[in-house]
């Protein structure tokens, strides 16, 4: 052999029938795992959507919960407020 067959590649371009299989089926691959991708992502958009609905409700709630807390306090400082009126009225009869 001379040194010029060693400078340069060779490419055969026989291609056998285990070969095309062999791309069928790693194609075929590639496609069915983009496909499980694909319906990986819409089950989770699906998932994050629920989450935000929730979390929505959830501060809705919590939003009622606050006020009501709000006006429950109001009122209880009222009646306090009539109570010791009402216990420093009946100890000083002059006190209005």
């Amino acid at each position: 052999m001379t040194d010029k067959n060693f400078r340069f590649w060779h490419f055969n371009r026989e291609v056998s029938l285990s070969v095309l299989i062999q791309l069928v089926f790693l194609a075929s691959l590639i496609v069915g795992s983009w496909i499980n991708l694909q319906r990986q992502l819409d089950f989770l958009q699906k998932d994050v959507s629920m989450l935000l609905q929730c979390q929505k409700n959830f501060e809705q709630k919590l939003q009622s919960l606050s006020t009501d807390n709000i006006a429950y306090e109001y009122r209880l400082r009222a009646i306090e407020k009539t109570i010791a009126d009402s216990d420093i009225s009946k100890k000083h009869p002059d006190y209005k």
